[in-house]
């Protein structure tokens, strides 16, 4: 993970609370005449720095993730044939069913496919991959599905 501004300004953020609470504890204790030794206040500081640290370094991955919505979010996907794919057919991802298609060949109900694409409302689907197939087999299949196409219309203005 690389460090860069944004990172500084959220481990900043994720201490100010801390800190704010830190400095109101200092002071109501000043107040009331109660002095606590140098090591103290720097044990709480080093201790205060090091949680923030860790807390930072265990939700940065879920902080810097985008959020993927749409037709992106289909992608990869995995479904299971409802009604045969010659070439064209049904599949259900995540409980919902598609229409799915298969190019160039066909495949039967209760198999799984991986969605790689999205026309229309139709998902472009290829074999679960399937052990034993060799490189040579892979990248022929490859070839065989068709370009990827996105399409989002968003609403008008």
């Amino acid at each position: 993970m690389k460090w860069s501004a944004r990172a500084s300004l959220t481990l900043l953020v994720v201490l100010l609370d801390e800190i704010i609470v830190a400095a109101i504890v200092l002071f109501v204790l000043w107040r009331l005449g109660i002095h606590l030794p140098l090591w103290v206040f720097i044990a709480g500081a080093v201790a205060l720095g090091a949680s923030s640290l860790i807390l930072y370094k265990l939700l940065a991955p879920v902080l810097n993730n985008k959020q993927v919505i749409g037709p992106e979010a289909m992608i990869g996907l995995e479904g299971e044939v409802v009604k045969p794919l010659t070439p064209e057919g049904v599949i259900k991802v995540r409980g919902e069913l598609w229409k799915a298609y298969l190019a160039k060949t066909s495949i039967s109900t209760d198999e799984e496919v991986i969605v790689v694409g999205i026309k229309g409302l139709t998902l472009l689907v290829r074999f679960k991959d399937v052990t034993g197939e060799s490189e040579e087999a892979r990248q022929k299949h490859a070839e065989t599905i068709p370009k990827i196409e996105i399409v989002n219309r968003g609403c008008p203005d």
